[in-house]
C-alpha cells in the first residue's frame, strides 16, 4: 500500500523551497552591480523585476510554510528536484525580458542549461547582448556547479541532519569535513581562489591577443566560471575560436581539467597531500580513457586527414575532445563542422568522451569516472574467481581518498546509474531521430544534453520543435541531479495521487 504524504510534508518542502528561492533572487544582485556599472538602465529593470518576482515568491513561500522542522531523505531530495526547476523559471525572467529569445520556453531552456551546467543554448543574437544579461548567464553556470543547494547550505539551512540529505539529493554525497554546511563553505573557497587565479590568467592571455582591458576582463571572468563549471556557456557566438588565442586556449583546458576534479582531491591536494593524484581511481581511470578515446577520435580525424598539423590537431581535435570529456562543451569549430568535416569515428569518440565525464563531486556530468573505475574492478574480480581455484578467496580493492574494499552494493550503484545514463542517452536520440535527424547526430545532441557538456552538432536551435526542447531540458535536469532525487519526486507525486 502506498501511503499519501502529509500536510508536514508539503510545508518543510514549501518553506526549504522558499529560502532557495530567495538565494536565487540575492543572486540577481551581481548583475544589477554590473549594469550600474556599464550603465544599462533597462538590463536592470530587467533584474529588479526578477528579483522582486524570487523575493515574493520565496516570502509567500516560507510564511505560508513555515516550519521548524529539519527535512527527512524524502523531502530533501524532492527540495532538490523541484529547487531547480525553480530556478528554471525564475532565471529566465530576466533572459526573456533582455528580447534575445524568441519565445519565454526558449529563455527557460537556456537557463536549465546554464544551472544545469550544460551550454546548450536558444539564444539570439548573443554577440549584442548585454553585458548584464550576459554575465547572468555565466553566473547561473557557476551556481548551478557549486549547486544550488550549496547556496541553501552555505546561507540558509541550520539544520545539518537535513543539510545532508539535501546535499546528497543534488548528487553529492562525499562530505570534505565532518560537517556538510562546512564542507558547502570549502567548495565556495575553492572556487573564488580558483575565480581569482583563473581570471588573472585569462585576462593576461586576451589583452596580449589585442582585447581591450574592460573587455578581457569580462570576458576572463565569464570564462572562467564556465570553464571551472564544465559549463560552456561563452560571450561571443564563436565560443572560444573567437579569441584565435593559442594561450587562452591553453589556459582553459587547465581550468576545465580543474573543475572535473573530485572537490575531495582538490581538498587533499590542497592539504599537501600530493600523491593522491598517482593513486587515486578517478585519476587513473580518467587518464587511461583520454589516452584511449583521444587515440579513437585522432585516427576517425586522420582517416578524413582534417588536421593534418600537430597544432591543428591539439587546438581543434584535442580541445574538441578535452571539452568533451571534462564536460565543458567550449568549441574552437563551428557546429557545422562536426557534421560536413568530422568522420563518424571522430564524432563517435566525442560521444564516448562525453557519455563518461569527469570525476564524482565535481562539476562535470555524465557517468563519472569512480563509476567507470569501479566498473572494471568487478570485471577484474570476476575473471579472476573464473581463473583462480574454487576455494580461493578473492578481494578487490581500489584507492579514493583511501583504501575501500570492493563491495557488491558498490558495483551495482554504479551499474545502475551508468545504465540510466544511457537509457536516457538512446531515448533522447530516438526523439531526435523521430523529428528527422539522422541517427550519429541524434546520439551526440542527446549525450551532449544528458551529460551536461553543451557541444552542438547543429540540431539545437531556436527552430526546432517544442518538443525536442523539453525533452532536451529534462535530460540536462536530469542528468545534473543523477535521476535518485528526480525518482523521489516522481514518487512522491504517485503517492499523493494514489495513496491512502
Amino acid at each position: 500500500m502506498v501511503l499519501k504524504p502529509h500536510l508536514d510534508d508539503f510545508k518543510i518542502i514549501g518553506y526549504y523551497l522558499g529560502k532557495i528561492t530567495i538565494g536565487i533572487g540575492l543572486f540577481m544582485l551581481i548583475p544589477i552591480i554590473c549594469a550600474l556599472g556599464f550603465r544599462e538602465i533597462g538590463p536592470t529593470l530587467d533584474f529588479l523585476i526578477g528579483i522582486g518576482v524570487s523575493f515574493l515568491s520565496g516570502f509567500i513561500l516560507t510564511k505560508a510554510c513555515f516550519t521548524d522542522r529539519d527535512l527527512n531523505w524524502m523531502q530533501g531530495m524532492i527540495v532538490v528536484s523541484l529547487s531547480w526547476l525553480v530556478a528554471t523559471i525564475i532565471g529566465a525572467i530576466p533572459l526573456h525580458l533582455s528580447g534575445h529569445f524568441k519565445s519565454y520556453l526558449d529563455a527557460c531552456f537556456d537557463a536549465m542549461s546554464g544551472f544545469s551546467t550544460t551550454g546548450l543554448t536558444l539564444v539570439q543574437d548573443l554577440d549584442h547582448l548585454s553585458y548584464t544579461h550576459n554575465l547572468w548567464r555565466h553566473l547561473i553556470m557557476f551556481i548551478g556547479g557549486q549547486g544550488i543547494v550549496i547556496v541553501a547550505l552555505s546561507l540558509f539551512v541550520k539544520g545539518l541532519s537535513g543539510a545532508f540529505k539535501m546535499y546528497v539529493g543534488e548528487a553529492r554525497d562525499e562530505r570534505l569535513l565532518p560537517n556538510v554546511i562546512h564542507t558547502a563553505r570549502f567548495i565556495w573557497l575553492v572556487s573564488v581562489v580558483y575565480l581569482i587565479l583563473g581570471t588573472l590568467a585569462l585576462s593576461i592571455a586576451a589583452i596580449s591577443g589585442g582585447i581591450k582591458i574592460h573587455n578581457a576582463l569580462f570576458h576572463s571572468v565569464c570564462i572562467f566560471m564556465t570553464a571551472f563549471d564544465t559549463g560552456g556557456f561563452s560571450p561571443q557566438s564563436q565560443s572560444i575560436l573567437y579569441y584565435h588565442n593559442a594561450s587562452f586556449e591553453i589556459i582553459t583546458i587547465v581550468i576545465m581539467i580543474l573543475g572535473a576534479i573530485n572537490f575531495n582531491l582538490h581538498y587533499h591536494l590542497w592539504s599537501g597531500k600530493l600523491k593522491e593524484l598517482f593513486h587515486n581511481i578517478e585519476i587513473k581511470t580518467f587518464s587511461l580513457s583520454v589516452i584511449i578515446i583521444f587515440i579513437i577520435t585522432a585516427v576517425g580525424l586522420e582517416r578524413v586527414m582534417l588536421y593534418l598539423t600537430p597544432g591543428a590537431l591539439f587546438r581543434k581535435g584535442f580541445y574538441q575532445f578535452i571539452s568533451a570529456h571534462t564536460g565543458t562543451g567550449f568549441q574552437t569549430v563551428y557546429a557545422q563542422q562536426f557534421i560536413n568535416g568530422w568522420s563518424q569515428l571522430s564524432l563517435t569518440g566525442l560521444i564516448f568522451a562525453m557519455s563518461l565525464g569527469g570525476a564524482v563531486c565535481s562539476t562535470t556530468g555524465a557517468i563519472k569516472m569512480l563509476r567507470i573505475g569501479i566498473i572494471m574492478k568487478a570485471i577484474k574480480e570476476d575473471i579472476r574467481r573464473i581463473m583462480l581455484p574454487e576455494k580461493a578467496i578473492v578481494v578487490q580493492r581500489f584507492h579514493h581518498i583511501k583504501t575501500i574494499f570492493l563491495e557488491d552494493k558498490q558495483v551495482r550503484a554504479a551499474l545502475l546509474i551508468s545504465l540510466c545514463y544511457l537509457v536516457l542517452y538512446s531515448s533522447g536520440a530516438l526523439v531526435g531521430m523521430f523529428f528527422g535527424h539522422p541517427f550519429i547526430n541524434s546520439l551526440f545532441e542527446s549525450t551532449s544534453a544528458t551529460a551536461n557538456v553543451g557541444l552542438s552538432c547543429g540540431i539545437t536551435n531556436a527552430g526546432m520543435p517544442a518538443i525536442l526542447k523539453i525533452t532536451y531540458m529534462i535530460q540536462m535536469w536530469a542528468g545534473r541531479l543523477e535521476f535518485m532525487s528526480i525518482f523521489t519526486l516522481l514518487g512522491f507525486l504517485i503517492a499523493a495521487i494514489k495513496g491512502k
